[in-house]
């Protein structure tokens, strides 16, 4: 019996190498895939978390609205009775419509600031694809 290996033929290596830079290149796609749909992920959540934010200031500036108009009403209904009540109720009242406008522009600045949505997910298939031109 001949305890030698079997010689490999020329196709048979180029076969067997093609197959592994095949897997190989497969492998670093599924890779990068797999990095970019976290990626998309983690900025699904951020902006989910923005949008509660959102909502959540929404909801400041409405009730203090609220709180400031039916204020602003009974001072009106004050006015017409004695003399410091009027101006307790009217202070009260200006408090709120201050703190509306506060919460107002708070809202407001958050709205405009909204980042672009999936931006760093498309940097990074930018980065992608000009490396990939560039070979």
């Amino acid at each position: 019996m001949d305890d030698r290996k079997p010689v490999d033929t020329p196709e048979q290596t180029a076969q067997v190498g093609l197959f592994d830079s095949l897997k190989a290149l497969l492998a670093t796609l599924v890779g990068m895939v797999h990095t970019r749909v976290e990626l998309l992920s983690t900025e699904m959540e951020e902006q989910l978390a923005r949008l509660v934010s959102l909502l959540v200031w929404g909801l400041v500036v409405v009730f203090f609205a609220f709180t400031g108009v039916i204020l602003s009403a009974i001072a009106l209904i004050v006015v017409f009775w004695d003399s410091n009540r009027v101006l307790a109720a009217a202070a009260l009242a200006a408090a709120f419509v201050v703190f509306t406008v506060v919460a107002a522009a708070g809202f407001i600045a958050r709205a405009k600031a909204r980042p672009r949505l999936f931006k760093t997910s498309l940097d990074e298939l930018e980065k992608d694809r000009s490396q990939l031109d560039s070979r």
